[in-house]
């Protein structure tokens, strides 16, 4: 029996109710990045939050930024990466000061991959426009078989990325040595044609037979201290020295030399061609 117009009608109300709360909710956190066409909302309220989802296609790929910048905070959201042939696609959720010479960055990228191969999960910092400081992972799971949440905790000890609650890295602030701790921040998310280096080097370019690829971000989180441009003044949430205080304990750093016995694929401090001349300074302390 054919539907009634009616109940047509009020499917359609609800879909687009939903649709209209998304959208309005990103624009309310969010400025977009490229074409907007691009970014796809959607709440079916069944998770806290809406979902959104990045496209990346030949004509462009696309993001979002926080309207907010903030100075330290923990951040978070879970991402669904895309499946089967994504070589030369980078999918990234990280902080950045602007793109100065002198910026600050803490990165966490996706690197995509051949048909069979493992993701490789890029974390980078960068300090006053200083970065090489990457440890890449090939996590323990598929991240493009479900939903994962990714996390960056930043307070002025030091960087803490997490992946669904495992402490993989901690980067630590040393007296004398960069660590961004003084450039606002904003968030961003987003996917984007990485052809030139992603994959094996650049080697593995982009198939674009297989786009559109697309990326759905969903369960986003941000605690920090937002600082404010006109006054140049942050303020911090309550609650907030739950994370500005925080640094790895004896059992979370056992969960770090885990990761870095099972799943390190990439270690700057151990790339002696990178770094003829003697290893960053931070390279070779105790955590």
């Amino acid at each position: 029996m054919a539907a009634r117009p009616s109940a047509l009608l009020a499917v359609l109300a609800v879909a687009l109710a939903a649709f209209t709360g998304a959208k309005a909710d990103f624009d309310d956190q969010f400025e977009a990045i490229g074409d907007r066409d691009h970014i796809g909302y959607r709440d079916d309220g069944k998770d806290k939050g809406q979902e959104f989802s990045l496209e990346l296609d030949q004509e462009s790929g696309s993001g979002f930024k926080s309207k907010a910048k903030y100075l330290f905070g923990e951040f978070e959201v879970k991402m669904k990466l895309v499946d089967g042939n994504s070589a030369g696609t980078v999918t990234s959720f990280y902080l950045t000061s602007g793109e100065s010479a002198t910026h600050d960055e803490i990165d966490i990228e996706f690197m995509g991959n051949s048909s069979g191969d493992p993701y490789v999960m890029n974390t980078n910092v960068w300090a006053s426009g200083d970065g090489k400081k990457e440890h890449q992972f090939y996590l323990w799971f598929d991240p493009s078989a479900d939903f994962h949440t990714y996390k960056i905790t930043w307070n002025p000890k030091n960087i803490i990325f997490e992946v669904d609650g495992v402490p993989v890295r901690t980067f630590k602030k040393y007296d004398g040595l960069p660590f961004p701790s003084s450039r606002p921040m904003t968030v961003h998310a987003t996917l984007w044609d990485g052809s030139y280096w992603a994959t094996q080097h650049g080697t593995v370019k982009i198939h674009w037979r297989h786009h559109p690829f697309v990326v759905p971000y969903k369960a986003y989180h941000a605690n920090g201290c937002v600082h404010d441009k006109a006054t140049n003044k942050t303020a911090c949430p309550a609650g907030s020295d739950a994370w500005m205080r925080r640094e790895l304990g004896e059992e979370e750093l056992k969960t770090v030399a885990w990761a870095e016995r099972n799943c390190l694929s990439y270690n700057y401090c151990a790339d002696g061609w990178r770094f003829p001349k003697g290893f960053p300074g931070e390279c070779g302390r105790d955590l």
